[in-house]
């Protein structure tokens, strides 16, 4: 079954007939500096320690996360990845009487609001949708909110979902073009997966949480800091929002050894500076390379991935690259405002996003 995630190096090895670990893999849109070597060493500490249980309250980890967002611990909730706090922002968007979903959105927004039996209603936010000539911006803020279909209800009983940078278009939403929504919605809930990518941070919500009761921010450490296997993440909110998420789920989520990857990527400082410094010229290489190839239109990202639009079918063209190369992109079919004419790559080293390029200009000759 083809997959609606990145990552499935299984799937990807199946169709092109060789190993999973031969297969160089832009699906996932992880760091490839890491994990830090400072990750590495704590997890090896901890080894020692897997014979106890993790400590329920997991003090360590939301003391260095606390100082990294100069809040204090009551307002961070660590979770199983980002995507177990989802779920559970998913339960509580479900009891509003509506969620609106800025779209296109992430698979994953749709998995925990229909788990929970959630109303979605979702609102697109690219300028005139796309057509031929592709999009050219993204529109917020949506104020005031265009007519919601088939809906009367007002916003001030539903939920809102939305990331920021977005997935997958990579496009930076400004902090002052969400906080009207934070006005018009009883619960909003903003995924930050990929706002470590960004140096500054000036667009993120942080500061905020505690002006807005209403307000849920949701973090990734697995993206930045190359740790998807460890499965971590958190969320900041108010504290009687995260005590209720507490009580609803499963004790000991965050195993020992991801708590102790947490605390020593988080103190890493010379890592992320690593990252911000290795960042920018990288992607805007790979976007050059893309941008000189026919048939092939990148869009301007301010993560680590770029949205590619193309004049052939892209399931195709992963299927050839995945038997021909064996590098795997990601389709954007689980979009489907963007659909076969869109595929996302994430921005790996200088070394592989070469191989990539060279790739798609033979594959894009053909055609």
């Amino acid at each position: 079954m083809r997959p609606v995630h990145g990552g499935n190096l299984a799937w990807a090895a199946a169709v092109s007939g060789c190993q999973a670990d031969t297969i160089l893999d832009f699906s996932a849109s992880i760091s490839p500096l890491g994990p830090p070597s400072s990750v590495l060493v704590a997890i090896q500490s901890q080894l020692g320690n897997l014979r106890h249980y993790p400590d329920p309250n997991y003090s360590e980890l939301r003391v260095a996360l606390s100082q990294a967002h100069q809040l204090t611990p009551e307002w961070i909730l660590p979770g199983n990845g980002s995507a177990e706090l989802l779920s559970l922002a998913g339960r509580e968007l479900a009891s509003l009487s509506a969620t609106v979903l800025i779209t296109p959105a992430f698979s994953d927004y749709y998995r925990a609001l229909k788990a929970f039996g959630a109303t979605v209603l979702g609102v697109g936010c690219l300028s005139g949708g796309v057509s031929d000539e592709g999009f050219s911006e993204l529109c917020l803020p949506l104020s005031p909110l265009p007519p919601i279909p088939h809906s009367d209800t007002p916003p001030s009983s539903m939920g809102l979902l939305i990331n920021n940078p977005h997935n997958p278009t990579g496009r930076l939403f400004s902090r002052a073009s969400i906080l009207p929504y934070l006005e018009q919605f009883a619960l909003v809930v903003v995924d930050e997966a990929f706002m470590d990518f960004l140096p500054d941070q000036e667009q993120s919500l942080i500061s905020l949480v505690q002006n807005y009761p209403n307000l849920v921010i949701l973090r990734s450490l697995t993206k930045f800091f190359s740790l998807s296997g460890l499965r971590l993440g958190y969320a900041l909110a108010h504290p009687d929002r995260l005590q209720v998420w507490q009580q609803q789920r499963d004790p000991w989520p965050v195993n020992t050894l991801a708590a102790a990857a947490g605390v020593a990527a988080i103190s890493d400082r010379d890592f992320q500076q690593q990252t911000w410094d290795w960042l920018p010229p990288t992607r805007e290489q790979l976007f050059q390379g893309l941008a000189n190839i026919p048939g092939l239109h990148p869009y301007k990202s301010a993560a680590n991935f770029l949205l590619v639009e193309s004049q052939q079918s892209c399931s195709q063209l992963q299927q050839r690259l995945l038997q021909r190369h064996q590098i795997l992109i990601r389709d954007c079919l689980s979009f489907p405002e963007l659909g076969d004419r869109f595929f996302r790559v994430a921005v790996l080293s200088a070394t592989d996003n070469q191989r990539l390029l060279a790739a798609l200009r033979e594959e894009c000759s053909e055609c």
